[in-house]
């Protein structure tokens, strides 16, 4: 499973002393089952029973709880899985206009804010985008990840074939879009437009988390076409928030070629 199965379930002797109703009727407006099942449990006058019962709620909730998880994450197309506590946050200048906690829980997402992550090759850009998403589908959150020039390509393909409209719909599903290597490969006019139109549906509906390695001044070099590439850059810096990676490339640093006298490259 991707996965690990947490356990959440409140334990007897911790319940005691605590409002056993008012949880399993919270319980139940949670897994859509009528507060009267409450009452029912009660009336039979046993004292485990509700504490048992909450145990109960608390394990299939837990279980939707992953099963959801692990579906988004599927769903998602990550190429494998990654780990909070392997990103490196250090080299990574993050702006006052939000805290680490707020990526990580998602936050972000429900107020429709984007977050570019810009910088040289190799600084964890895409590590960390696609660790953000994954958190993002543990927060509940449809999250789909594409290479942009990926994502460029389908919806071409998608309009050549007839599918475009369904393939946009399947999109503004998501909560939350990231395009990773966002303008590492020209682009023609009409992957442009098509990725102008999903960028325009996402504004002030869904987050976006970019990764770029270009300053937006250059973004008209990849898409030839000034007026677009401006209304594009309008529309994601509006609600974004700039992380400035500024380390050290992690292929350079641990690459088998680099040796202590070996000439520069």
């Amino acid at each position: 499973r991707i996965v690990r199965r947490r356990c959440l379930m409140t334990q007897p002797a911790k319940a005691e002393g605590q409002d056993l109703r008012n949880q399993l009727v919270h319980c139940c407006k949670r897994l859509k089952l009528q507060s009267s099942l409450v009452d029912h449990c009660y009336a039979l006058e046993s004292e485990k029973l509700p504490t048992q019962l909450l145990q109960l709620f608390q394990e299939e909730l837990e279980g939707r709880h992953l099963r959801r998880t692990n579906r988004y994450i599927q769903q998602a197309h990550f190429d494998g899985p990654k780990r909070l506590h392997e990103c490196d946050w250090e080299g990574i200048k993050i702006p006052s206009s939000i805290a680490i906690e707020d990526m990580v829980q998602g936050t972000f997402i429900p107020r429709c804010e984007n977050l570019i992550l810009y910088g040289p090759v190799g600084t964890g850009k895409t590590h960390m985008a696609k660790v953000l998403g994954m958190h993002a589908c543990a927060q509940g959150y449809r999250t789909y990840f594409y290479r942009t020039v990926t994502l460029m390509n389908r919806l071409c393909e998608a309009r050549k074939e007839g599918r475009l409209l369904p393939f946009l719909r399947t999109l503004n599903k998501a909560s939350l879009l990231i395009l990773d290597e966002f303008g590492f490969v020209p682009a023609d006019r009409e992957g442009s437009q098509l990725l102008f139109e999903v960028i325009s549906s996402c504004y002030e509906k869904r987050s976006i988390i970019l990764t770029t390695n270009l300053e937006f001044s250059k973004w008209v070099q990849i898409f030839q076409d000034e007026q677009l590439t401006s209304a594009m850059i309008d529309r994601i810096i509006h609600y974004s928030h700039l992380l400035i990676f500024v380390k050290e490339s992690y292929r350079m640093k641990f690459s088998l070629m680099k040796e202590e006298n070996s000439p520069p490259y």
